[in-house]
């Protein structure tokens, strides 16, 4: 596999205090170089079918993908990389599987999900998401939302109507302005950023982002960051400590060591004696 032994993969998920049922669903494959994360939402037990349904789709198809393909080649229409195209193709595959499930199964009627993926490739994370599950990354001790919401509130924080500040204490923040499966098809947001050694990211759910500041998760990050297993437990904790309202989910990775991409003959023949 590509990135064997470059990364350190962990998650967690808990339904938190007040749901009834955990509606998240987490995946990692750390040799392939995906994470992802989905927060589901639709009535009794049918988010969490949702949610699951992204998350497999997602980690089937990359995965085989990745295997058979060579991810050095950019798509010259669109100017995106090519893992950029698997996210995007994967997750609007998982969207049409979602929707039409939604339309046929009587007891999935209005389910949806959230997701948020990485695909680490070449010195580079490549992030699709759709909906307000996060992507945080901790470099020198600083932590960073990469990731943007789609939500109203974040709509209204970007054209002037509230402040940040204004918008943490607001009551309809959670209203999501995409999801998988609502729509026969779906707007996947895509970023590329270059990775470095010791870069941490934080995949989360909005049970983690609404319950905790982003300055107290910086400071978990960094006082826990040492042992991601310890981290993500924590993590959980300090958002059920602080009311645990919805169900919370976290995945960690850290890149251990760079990983550029082989190219050209040369590098394919000097592949075969690595």
């Amino acid at each position: 596999m590509h990135l064997k032994g470059k990364l350190r993969c962990v998650g967690a998920t808990d339904t938190g205090r007040v749901r009834e049922h955990n509606e998240d669903t987490i995946g990692t494959d750390a040799d392939v170089g995906l994470v992802v994360l989905a927060d589901g939402m639709g009535g009794y037990k049918s988010g969490e079918v949702a949610s699951g349904i992204a998350v497999r789709t997602l980690l089937g198809l990359i995965k085989e993908a990745v295997e058979r393909q060579d991810l050095t080649v950019t798509d010259p229409d669109t100017g995106l990389s090519r893992p950029g195209i698997l996210l995007r193709d994967a997750i609007h595959r998982a969207n049409k599987i979602i929707y039409q499930t939604a339309r046929t199964q009587p007891n999935c009627e209005g389910m949806g999900t959230t997701v948020v993926a990485g695909l680490f490739f070449d010195d580079k994370l490549t992030i699709a998401h759709v909906g307000d599950s996060r992507m945080y990354r901790l470099r020198d001790n600083r932590l960073e939302q990469v990731t943007q919401d789609h939500s109203l509130m974040q709509e209204l924080v970007s054209r002037g109507f509230y402040t940040p500040e204004e918008a943490a204490r607001a009551a309809a923040k959670n209203f999501v302005t995409r999801a998988l499966g609502v729509e026969p098809s779906v707007e996947v947001e895509i970023t590329e950023i270059p990775v470095v050694k010791d870069d941490l990211f934080l995949l989360c759910s909005d049970g983690l982002s609404d319950m905790v500041e982003d300055d107290d998760i910086q400071l978990t990050v960094s006082t826990f960051g040492a042992n991601l297993e310890t981290l993500a437990k924590q993590l959980v904790l300090l958002s059920n400590e602080n009311g645990g309202r919805d169900n919370i989910s976290v995945v960690l990775a850290r890149v251990l060591e760079g990983f550029p991409a082989r190219r050209g003959m040369m590098d394919r023949l000097l592949g075969l004696f690595g």
